[in-house]
């Protein structure tokens, strides 16, 4: 398999243009890129009449890479779905989410579900049920009543069709208040001629969200002609920049997967660009899943400098970002930073305290040993910010890295308390 064809002179000046999005939700959602139509369908998993199945396929057969939970309590569809990404050595026709239940801690009797869902589906497409990827979101423990998804399957073929990515974002919902998009356009000259790319993501998640994935699902699309070894490599890399950066409750669950798939529809396309795009669309993605968490009130980010190393940068912010006192406070809007020092100082990073300098919100607070003459109520004000801005610099070095996570509020406990009652 050939790789990515290296850019020419005119293309390597290739302009990345940005759809306008936010943590809010759009007026316009974004479209699918080129070659992929999609459809969603109330099938009777979740509460009647609520969209719970969403099919993403190609006009052809598309590219495709992903990554998956390293819980290794892992559900039925991720283990079929890795299976088929290697059988198929990247090349599938289709994508099938459920929402409303998991499907995993299910043995042997929910990976014959899983794979059924999939046959039924395949059928009424025309391919194998290798070619179709397939994962689930709800309630663990539970059996998948595939056989609503197989009354519902040739409806959910028939209603496939091109356009606005919003459906499919909706299908995939489970305790999310809103559903998750983002959008980029690539815009370049190659050969003389203009060219357009366009990178599309859709998302869901709110709890059970932590490095090394989430209870999140996510799908990556670009009409982009990418080689699967291209694809694989442009995937982990946004990955490990957005999805890996974020955490709402330091769980992992057994369904999380980044699925990313190129139709090729738009030819080949400048390497770097798409890159950017990619990671751009994740960072959107994950950080919207983040303002989106169980019972959010508050964002943070955590943004660490001046580190040895990009590792030790990370193990502070993440420490900070995840500390249970520094989210209290920020739920509180109190402008306890001491907390955050203390946080800083356990996460097994090596550091002198009296270089360490620290902001929130752009005011110091923090360094040289001693702390800022900051006005008490401009700090207040800083902790009761949107998102809560910490600025920590280690005095050490010139790597940095940033971390997000959100206040621990009594809503998250009560939703998670009543979740399956």
């Amino acid at each position: 398999m050939s790789d990515m064809h290296a850019p020419s002179s005119e293309a390597s000046a290739a302009a990345v243009e940005s759809i306008k999005t936010s943590t809010a939700l759009p007026v316009d959602p974004p479209p699918w890129p080129l070659g992929f139509r999609a459809s969603s369908i109330a099938c009777g998993i979740k509460k009647a009449g609520t969209p719970d199945l969403a099919l993403l396929t190609g006009e052809g057969e598309l590219t495709a890479a992903a990554v998956f939970t390293r819980n290794l309590v892992v559900a039925a569809p991720i283990t079929r779905s890795r299976a088929c990404l290697v059988s198929r050595q990247g090349k599938v026709r289709a994508l099938l989410i459920n929402s409303g239940c998991a499907n995993a801690a299910t043995g042997p009797e929910g990976a014959r579900r899983a794979q059924q869902s999939a046959e039924c589906v395949a059928a009424a497409l025309g391919c194998t049920a290798e070619s179709v990827l397939s994962n689930s979101t709800g309630v663990i423990g539970v059996q998948l009543p595939v056989e609503r998804i197989e009354a519902n399957a040739p409806a959910l073929v028939h209603s496939l069709e091109a356009g606005s990515c919003e459906p499919f974002a909706r299908a995939i919902m489970t305790t999310d208040t809103r559903p998750k998009w983002s959008s980029r356009v690539l815009r370049f000259r190659q050969g003389g001629k203009e060219h357009s790319c366009r990178v599309t993501g859709v998302a869901k998640g709110a709890g059970m969200i932590h490095p090394q994935m989430a209870t999140m699902i996510a799908v990556i699309t670009t009409d982009a002609d990418v080689p699967c070894e291209r694809l694989n490599h442009l995937l982990r890399a946004a990955v490990e920049r957005s999805f890996h950066r974020i955490s709402v409750d330091g769980d992992t669950s057994t369904n999380d997967s980044v699925f990313a798939l190129a139709s090729g529809a738009a030819g080949s396309v400048p390497e770097s660009e798409l890159a950017e795009a990619f990671t751009a669309v994740a960072k959107d993605l994950a950080q919207m899943v983040v303002r989106d968490g169980e019972g959010f009130e508050r964002g943070i980010e955590v943004q660490v400098r001046g580190a040895r190393t990009e590792t030790d940068a990370l193990i502070v912010a993440r420490t900070v970002a995840m500390s249970l006192l520094v989210r209290t406070a920020v739920t509180g809007g109190d402008p306890n930073w001491g907390r955050i020092l203390a946080a800083a100082g356990r996460s097994g990073v090596d550091f002198d305290p009296a270089h360490i300098e620290l902001r929130v919100g752009g005011l110091p607070l923090f360094a040289c040993g001693s702390p800022g003459a900051t006005d008490r109520s401009a700090l207040r004000e800083a902790f009761m910010q949107d998102t809560v801005q910490i600025l920590i610099d280690l005095g050490q070095g010139k790597s940095s890295d940033t971390f997000w996570s959100c206040g621990l509020t009594s809503r998250y406990v009560e939703l998670n308390a009543d979740y399956t009652t």
